[in-house]
Order: C-alpha cells, then sequence, then structure tokens
C-alpha cells in the first residue's frame, strides 16, 4: 500500500516533496531551505485560460455596468453613508456579479493554459539565481476544478429559472448584509436585508408548499455564491484582457460617476 497521504497528487513525491525528476535535474534543491510544494499538475489542478477572452470579457463588463445601473437606482442604497456603501460593495461585489452572470445566462469555455516543463522551470531558477534577481513568480491562473465548481453554480441558478424580480430581491439580501466589517448603519441595513428577504419570499409565493420548496433551494443555491473567491473572478474574467485591475475599486469609480 503507497504510503502517500490521501488525496495526494501523483506530480509531487511523498509529503509534497518535489518529483524524483526535478530533485535530481536541480542541484540547488540540496543548498537551500526547504520551499512550499510545488504547483499541482493533475488535470483538476491545471491552470486554464479562457478560450474567447476578448467576448467573455466584454460579457463580463456589461455584467458590471448593470450592476452599477441596479445600485445606482435602488435608493435604500444610495441613501446609506458613503463608507457603508464602499464597504457593502466590496464585501459583496462577487456574488452580486455571480448573479449578473446567471441572468443575463453568460457562458464560456476553457482550456488548459500552456504549462513550462520541469526542465524549462529548472533553467529559468538557475538563470534567476545567477543574476541575483528576486523576482516573484508568476501569480496562478484559475484551476479547470475551480472554474468548474463556477460553472456548476451558475447552472444551478439556471436550473432555478428565476424572473427579474427574484433576481432582484435576491441581490438585496445579498447587497445588504449587516455583518460586513466596519459598517456605520449595521441595523438599518440588518432591516433592509430582512425587507429583501420577505419581499423574496413573497414573489415565490411561500403560501404553496411548492413555493416553500422553490424558496429553500434559491437561499441553499445562493449560499454556494460565497465559496468562490472575487480573486477567481479578477484573474478569469477580466486579468487576460486589463490586466490585474481591482475590480472593487473599478466598481467604486463607476458609482461615484452618477
Amino acid at each position: 500500500m503507497s504510503s502517500s497521504q490521501p488525496g495526494a497528487c501523483p506530480c509531487q513525491g511523498a509529503v509534497g516533496r518535489p518529483a524524483i525528476l526535478h530533485a535530481l535535474l536541480s542541484p540547488s534543491l540540496r543548498t537551500r531551505p526547504p520551499t512550499p510544494p510545488s504547483r499541482c499538475l493533475c488535470r483538476q489542478h491545471r491552470p486554464v485560460r479562457l478560450c474567447a477572452p476578448h467576448r467573455t470579457c466584454r460579457e463580463a463588463l456589461d455584467v458590471l455596468a448593470k450592476m452599477v445601473a441596479f445600485l445606482r437606482n435602488l435608493p435604500s442604497f444610495c441613501q446609506l453613508p458613503p463608507q457603508d456603501q464602499r464597504r457593502l460593495l466590496q464585501g459583496c461585489w462577487g456574488p452580486l456579479f455571480l448573479l449578473g452572470l446567471a441572468q443575463d445566462t453568460v457562458t464560456f469555455e476553457v482550456a488548459e493554459a500552456p504549462v513550462p516543463s520541469i526542465l524549462k522551470k529548472i533553467l529559468l531558477e538557475q538563470s534567476s539565481s545567477g543574476t541575483g534577481s528576486d523576482q516573484l513568480p508568476d501569480r496562478p491562473q484559475p484551476s479547470l476544478a475551480a472554474v468548474r465548481w463556477l460553472q456548476c453554480c451558475l447552472e444551478s441558478f439556471w436550473s432555478l429559472e428565476l424572473g427579474p424580480k427574484e433576481y432582484a430581491y435576491l441581490k438585496g439580501t445579498i447587497l445588504f448584509n449587516p455583518d460586513v466589517p466596519g459598517l456605520h448603519a449595521s441595523s438599518h441595513i440588518g432591516r433592509l436585508q430582512q425587507e429583501a428577504h420577505w419581499a423574496l419570499c413573497e414573489v415565490l409565493e411561500p403560501w404553496y408548499s411548492a413555493g416553500q420548496g422553490r424558496l429553500a433551494r434559491v437561499l441553499l443555491t445562493a449560499s454556494t455564491l460565497k465559496s468562490i473567491p472575487p480573486s477567481l473572478l479578477g484573474d478569469l474574467f477580466f486579468r487576460p484582457i486589463i490586466g490585474d485591475v481591482d475590480i472593487g475599486g473599478l466598481l467604486e469609480d463607476m458609482l461615484l460617476l452618477r
């Protein structure tokens, strides 16, 4: 029986050590302190990129523009203290953006991104150490597993066949989150969230047993949005075309133009 840990990556040695080939070809491993495990190259963890980045990025920017329009036309949000608006936006733009993708039925495909060979990595390491360069490694691209989970979340929303009102009230329950740190009007924001929740209940007709079950499915599906980090959304949808951009900051700037 293998002594490796459950779920261990076959591209790694035991206990996360580099594979034997890498150790044999890289003498620098013997002269430097241990480093974190190498990037996993199993299929589910391999880096991926959009097949049609320009089209998908344009559609993603359209979703951001619609998100800003939604917030501008929401008096209960616009009347909050500006600092609370910023904190709510920073805390929830990811789930709101995902709801926008679902509502607009934005679809996309990904393909594996090129991965440098072990020999190329070793040569680059030796070249960098020879010149004394302390250049940081490139930020890893989204993994296939992370993108597949994102797509599963979107498909779950599409299966619910939500209408415009249901999406609007659901956005309200996510936007008005009184648990966001640093809020000045957290009690008022909590009441706004409760109002959005009750409005969602009314539009789903909870007096029917089927409606009550639908409400539970909607809330359960919405809870999965929190498992998708905003960094994944920025890296997948925006970084390939517009580079490293703080999307939360970009949304703030767009709101200031009102």
